[in-house]
């Protein structure tokens, strides 16, 4: 065991994992109703779409956090603003918004090379970078977001299964939401620090996908999510500590990888129980065609 501990005793180490399990509760709070709603190219547009205030707020030397935020913001409200007037469908107005936001990102960082490389690190992740100040940040915003989700937990509940149901019953689907749009920029833009704007959209999506095999109630779906997340943290840390790969992806690829182990595993447990409950006809004439004891000479 003491290959498990030695890694965990090293202080930057140790704020990673903290750093780990509190974007695992965050994607897991919001991630679930990405999977659920089906949003998971918009999530992929929204980690996308935060390049240029990224770009905008290392230039002019403000908070890169911050210009997260806006830019996830602007998203946001744009997506809201190009979907209400009906002129697109809503697949197209984020495709639209992604190629727009990424490549307006992209202008600004391809004309300052003095801090595209300081750029990368952001864009992919330092989880062993994280600062004190960071783990409260991410802690704040893990208890707004937890907070807000189990606040609005039937509304978006209505929203997602029947939003005709939730209007009905005065739930406001519109603003329900909208209030989802900002808990998922409000993830992502407190993760991208730890995992990387590239690479949150992996445990926002992996560990929600995965709880999602194995259960049927949301509120299960949103603790088991949390659990594969904190697991894939922990994995991820040591592997990258012994094998000495990049302590954010390896984090996220383990993320993702939990749906296909879950869904492999659940695959082959389905087919176990369909063989115990009906043989296969194969097996059914093979029993048949073997002689009895009476019948051999």
């Amino acid at each position: 065991m003491e290959w498990l501990l030695t890694p965990l005793e090293v202080s930057f180490v140790q704020r990673a994992l903290w750093a780990g399990l509190l974007v695992s509760v965050m994607c897991a709070a919001v991630g679930t109703w990405v999977v659920l709603r089906g949003l998971a190219f918009l999530g992929d547009a929204m980690s996308h779409g935060m390049l240029p205030g990224i770009a905008v707020a290392s230039l002019l030397g403000g908070p890169l956090v911050l210009g997260a935020a806006v830019a996830a913001v602007v998203m946001a409200v744009g997506l809201r603003v190009v979907t209400s007037r009906g002129a697109v469908t809503h697949d197209t107005a984020v495709g639209l918004l992604f190629v727009g936001m990424l490549s307006v990102g992209v202008i600004i960082v391809s004309r300052s090379q003095s801090f595209a490389v300081d750029l990368t690190g952001y864009l992919f992740g330092d989880v062993l970078g994280v600062t004190g100040a960071d783990l409260a940040l991410l802690a704040a915003a893990a208890f707004v977001t937890v907070t807000l989700a189990l606040a609005l937990y039937r509304p978006f509940l209505a929203l997602t299964f029947d939003a005709r149901t939730a209007h009905t019953l005065g739930l406001r689907p519109g603003l329900a939401a909208v209030a989802m749009l900002l808990l998922m920029a409000t993830a992502m833009v407190a993760s991208f620090r730890v995992v990387g704007t590239l690479l949150v959209f992996g445990m926002l999506l992996g560990p929600p996908a995965a709880a999602a095999v194995w259960t049927r109630r949301v509120s299960s779906t949103i603790a088991l999510a949390a659990c594969l997340g904190g697991l894939a943290t922990v994995a991820g840390l040591l592997v990258s500590w012994y094998a000495r790969t990049a302590a954010g992806a390896t984090i996220a690829a383990l993320g993702v990888g939990s749906y296909f182990a879950s869904a492999a595993v659940a695959a082959l447990l389905r087919r176990h129980r369909a063989l115990r409950r009906h043989p296969s006809r194969a097996t059914v004439r093979a029993v048949v065609a073997t002689p009895t004891r009476s019948e051999t000479p």
